[in-house]
């Protein structure tokens, strides 16, 4: 009896090695798959936000203090590891918690000739109910196809990633919100592929927690890396030289610690609040209108209902009989906000 228990034993752990072996196969097998040689000798430079501005400043932290420029780094360094291990070879502008000059940022990107460029930045608000995914590409829509391909290609993944819940997502230009000459690192590193991407706020509450965990630094590393793996599968996509007299009016909006005032905070009630005028046809309702909408879109220019704001501009606009300031705004529309 104890002989035959004995042979039994012999069986079932001859069983379970064969199947352990078919799920240690089978794991080797797609994590090879997920190597398919796309990103094999690819110049990506990784460009972590901020650096070493504790002292400087004070809003860049979320509601218990966890600093943006901590949540850039975390990410930027599990990004490095992803992408080295499908072959690429890696560019960071920082490793460390230190201050980088962004024409530094640029300018290692472009001597080290990078065939990609990912600045990776974290978003505040004043409203600490906000939460989506915010990404630039630099200058117009018509000249920068590649940077709004890949737009929305990392907001997507970034929503599939990253939130659970049904979210929006902006992918805008850089002039939404740096009006006169788009973001630094982007305009010196024009001509290369890449985006600044605001993957989330931390200004919210929720999140905050959550971008503490490496577990979700993890799950924006890989949406970033798979949005870059899959731009490259596409293949070549366009990066026209720019055309300033094609760009429309500077619109001033809020800018750095501004973001975060009361005023700031009404962005999406001032939306709200435009939109029940617009039912009125009066000259003076239509009036308050525009100067709602106008505001929305300067206390958060880069928001998912911006170019809403914008489009009832236009309109309101064309009704005051002001045809050609309207086309101004359509252009801003169709050129800075393509989603």
């Amino acid at each position: 009896m104890q002989r035959l228990n004995h042979q039994k034993i012999i069986k079932i752990r001859s069983f379970l090695l064969i199947i352990l072996a078919g799920f240690i196969q089978s794991s080797f097998a797609q994590q090879n798959s997920n190597i398919d040689g796309t990103l094999n000798g690819k110049i990506i430079c990784i460009d972590p936000g901020h650096g070493g501005s504790a002292a400087t400043d004070s809003y860049r932290q979320g509601p218990t203090g966890e600093r943006e420029e901590w949540i850039d780094l975390r990410v930027g360094l599990l990004l490095k590891e992803i992408l080295e291990q499908k072959g690429a070879k890696v560019l960071m502008t920082r490793s460390a918690d230190v201050p980088f000059p962004l024409a530094e940022r640029s300018k290692m990107a472009v001597e080290n000739k990078a065939d990609f460029f990912i600045s990776i930045h974290h978003n505040a608000t004043a409203d600490p109910s906000v939460n989506f995914p915010i990404i630039y590409y630099h200058g117009l829509a018509s000249e920068n196809q590649a940077g709004v391909t890949f737009g929305k290609m990392l907001a997507k993944n970034l929503k599939k990633y990253m939130y659970k819940t049904k979210t929006p997502y902006s992918v805008v230009s850089d002039f939404t919100i740096f009006s006169g000459a788009g973001s630094s690192v982007l305009r010196g590193t024009y001509g290369i592929p890449g985006v600044l991407a605001e993957a989330s706020l931390f200004t919210n509450p929720e999140e905050e927690a959550r971008l503490k965990t490496r577990e979700h630094n993890y799950n924006e590393a890989h949406a970033i890396a798979k949005a870059i793996e899959k731009f490259f599968k596409k293949g070549n996509l366009t990066i026209s030289p720019k055309t300033p007299s094609k760009f429309p009016p500077q619109f001033a909006t809020l800018q750095e610690a501004d973001r975060m005032s009361a005023i700031a905070r009404r962005w999406h009630q001032d939306y709200i609040d435009g939109k029940k005028l617009m039912k009125k046809k009066d000259a003076e309702s239509q009036q308050k209108a525009y100067d709602l909408f106008t505001q929305s879109a300067r206390s958060f220019p880069d928001s998912y209902v911006a170019a809403k704001c914008h489009k009832y501009r236009a309109s309101i606009l064309r009704k005051q009989g002001k045809t050609e300031e309207a086309v101004k705004e359509e252009l801003r529309v169709k050129e800075f906000y393509p989603n």
